[in-house]
């Protein structure tokens, strides 16, 4: 990514950049390599075909609702139903040939597909089929691998890019801390957890900017929440931004950008102390992926504030836009300069 921009920046050394289209290509291909072994590009299809899915499943919660009209066959339904089949297929065919590849003691563990498949693998044959994750389940948590491992760290790392290109003071901050703790060596995990500043930068974007905006679950018994008495089937939804911009939480200046409030860390950054700031969710169900997602984030903005000054562009239109992923409507236009 940084190549691409160096030869478009190099002939002045600014350029105006719309930098959230290689934002994405970048988490796709590192979440493609690292889950999967492969690279972006043949993973693409199934990344365009999921977008693809998402847009639609929007544009159909956006309209009137009429019972028994998602499972008539309209033109909507029937493209889905074939988006869905086809990534099936193409997950189907990355995880055969690791499988074949596995039973024949061909394949490596060094990625996060051979790790499951393997240890699933060991896990029937001791205990037998009933113990072991089924062909679907293993396809759904590869669907989950590539949306969600690509699409959240691309959410993390554009707002930042976004919020520090507008707050100079605290893009300056960081960028000293990186010179001093990484040099211009190449950045490796020891030295990346030492980035303080940068570590309370990506605290405040996340509480800003959730990627996921809410989180939904579903009671599946019977439970009391203090008075509420929920049956089974209700749907909780927990707003998770309005928590995050909540001035009884965080202070009076809770719609700002204000890095320094998690300068002692997490637990005490709110008013109250509380627990309200989980954007990677909390408890038996807090995502997998979170110290790798902040890993990668860390990793990348390095590199570009080694090699770039991010300055706002009059032609940014702010626009949080929410495609299951919260992300900038009009794209990210910043101005590049070369260091």
């Amino acid at each position: 990514m940084l190549n691409k921009w160096e030869e478009i920046v190099h002939v002045d050394g600014s350029r105006e950049l719309d930098v959230w289209p290689y934002i994405q290509a970048l988490t796709s291909d590192a979440i493609s390599r690292t889950a999967f072994g492969s690279n972006y590009e043949e993973g693409r299809k199934i990344f365009e075909l999921q977008n693809e899915q998402i847009e639609l499943v929007k544009q159909q919660n956006l309209s009137v609702y009429i019972p028994g009209m998602r499972i008539l066959p309209t033109k909507a339904n029937r493209r889905m139903k074939a988006i869905a089949e086809e990534v099936k297929s193409l997950v189907m065919e990355i995880i055969e040939k690791r499988m074949r590849a596995i039973e024949a003691g061909l394949d490596s563990t060094d990625d996060l597909l051979g790790l499951l498949l393997e240890s699933n693998f060991k896990e029937i044959q001791r205990h037998g089929n009933e113990f072991g994750m089924s062909f679907q389940d293993v396809i759904e948590e590869c669907k989950q691998f590539y949306f969600v491992g690509q699409e959240t760290t691309s959410s993390l790392l554009v707002w930042t890019m976004i919020l520090l290109s507008r707050h100079l003071d605290w893009q300056e901050r960081a960028r000293e801390e990186i010179s001093r703790v990484l040099g211009r060596g190449k950045p490796d995990y020891e030295k990346l957890n030492q980035l303080n500043i940068v570590n309370m930068i990506f605290h405040e974007v996340l509480r800003l900017y959730p990627p996921l905006p809410t989180f939904n679950r579903i009671v599946e018994k019977e439970i009391s929440l203090g008075k509420i008495s929920l049956p089974v089937g209700v749907r909780l939804v927990m707003p998770l931004i309005l928590l995050h911009h909540d001035q009884e939480i965080w202070g009076n200046d809770a719609k700002e950008f204000n890095p320094q409030r998690f300068s002692e860390g997490v637990s005490k950054a709110t008013k109250k102390g509380q627990i309200s700031y989980f954007p990677f969710g909390w408890g038996p169900r807090v995502c997998i992926g979170q110290n790798f997602a902040m890993l990668e984030a860390k990793m990348a903005l390095s590199m570009i504030l080694r090699d770039y000054s991010l300055e706002f562009s009059p032609s940014y239109a702010h626009a949080p836009h929410t495609k299951i992923i919260l992300q900038p409507q009009y794209g990210a236009h910043l101005i590049l300069h070369k260091i």
